[in-house]
């Protein structure tokens, strides 16, 4: 039913509907396919274990089958397990101790990209990622999400500023959104959609004690567009900048990035792969890109196509950009 929605049919996909591991390996032995996916691993059971599929024993031996079968035929079976509401695979660690690889599909039921990350490889990097957007005819590569996650700039709003990311070993330009307006409550709400929350009220106390910016009595709204979840802390800068533009109401041009980690002390740190954001800021058109001076000299004397301004703390970064 699936397969028709998305107008996509494949003769040498066969579906074969049975629990019983033996079996399934033995229908396998017949057809010798290019590739099984077993969907659940949750959900098989083997006749030589006397439990319920799901429980340990069950998935330990099922699970032990099938690495045997892809070790003696090298035949890839690709096993789905479920996982809980905090995203980690559900039922035993051994699990992920058997495999070889460990694939995470992440994303959010009201955005239509979809992220493939690395946990585990036991033969390799686990440092790239896949971007995917969901749509009518099913899954869609995104070559460059930077484009897409960043938005045309058709006003003047303040509130938003672009960080220089990297998800895995690829650069990713992502626009970040803040909102701070008075609290009618009493009590200022904080929350952070797709960002950390506690370190967004570390970088609020960052910015009330070095520079007097007063937050204590602002509701503090951040989002990072496109539902893209990010744990990178080279984010800071731009969320930093984005707090400031709010309050002050001043418009940040969608020109400008900004790539650094924001230290208690109000220093602005240095963040890996800085070249590889900076060559990315200027294939997308950037004019200006905002980094750390420290370790700056490490940088190689070439033209990147976008100006390279340092900051040393956030104070500069007030001179500079809301001068």
């Amino acid at each position: 039913m699936r397969a028709d929605r998305i107008g996509h049919h494949n003769k040498d996909c066969y579906i074969y509907t049975d629990v019983n591991v033996s079996q399934i390996l033995k229908e396998a032995n017949k057809l010798q396919p290019d590739i099984i996916i077993i969907d659940s691993v949750q959900t098989l059971m083997s006749p030589y274990i006397d439990s319920t599929p799901g429980s340990i024993s069950q998935v330990r031996e099922c699970t032990g089958e099938l690495q045997r079968y892809a070790k003696e035929t090298n035949i890839p079976v690709f096993i789905i397990g479920h996982i809980t509401k905090e995203g980690g695979i559900a039922g035993p660690k051994l699990l992920e101790h058997i495999v070889d690889v460990v694939l995470q599909f992440e994303g959010d039921q009201h955005y239509a990209y979809r992220i493939l990350r690395t946990l585990k490889n036991r033969f390799g990097s686990t440092d790239e990622i896949g971007i995917y957007a969901m749509d009518i005819n099913g899954l869609r590569e995104i070559t460059n999400p930077s484009e897409l996650l960043i938005s045309p700039d058709d006003a003047h709003l303040s509130g938003s500023a672009v960080a220089a990311s990297v998800e895995g070993l690829r650069p990713l330009l992502l626009e970040t959104q803040a909102l701070v307006s008075p609290a009618i409550y009493g009590t200022p709400q904080r929350s952070a959609t797709g960002f950390d929350l506690r370190r967004l009220s570390m970088l609020l106390a960052v910015l009330e004690k070095r520079c007097g910016l007063a937050y204590g009595q602002a509701d503090v709204f951040l989002n990072i567009a496109g539902g893209i979840k990010v744990t990178d802390p080279s984010i800071d800068l731009a969320v930093v900048t984005a707090l400031i533009s709010s309050l002050q109401d001043m418009h940040i041009s969608k020109k400008i990035c900004f790539a650094g980690e924001v230290g208690l002390s109000g220093e602005i740190r240095p963040v890996s792969r800085v070249e590889q954001r900076i060559q990315e800021a200027g294939r997308l058109g950037f004019e200006t890109i905002y980094i750390s001076r420290y370790k700056a000299e490490l940088l190689p004397k070439k033209d990147f196509g976008v100006e390279v301004r340092m900051l040393s703390r956030i104070d500069d970064l007030l001179r500079e950009v809301f001068a």
